[in-house]
């Protein structure tokens, strides 16, 4: 096996540990936020990272059954 070969699936599993780690964290939240905006509120504009944190951080105050902690 050559070390290029290696050395690009070494990358990639890499990237998949970090997209693995990123989604269990809810680190993506706010990109499927604007996934999700983008295709159902096209006309009205989102919420800013700091808006859409400080959204889903209220509403899981209000809601705390659904987390772990």
């Amino acid at each position: 096996m050559s070390i290029n070969l290696a050395l690009g699936r070494a990358r990639k599993a890499a990237r998949g540990v970090a997209w693995l780690f990123k989604g269990v964290m809810g680190e993506n939240a706010y990109q499927a936020y604007l996934d999700h905006h983008a295709k159902t509120h096209v006309a009205e504009p989102p919420m800013t990272e700091r808006e859409f944190w400080r959204d889903k951080t209220d509403r899981q105050d209000v809601n705390p059954e659904g987390r772990c902690c």
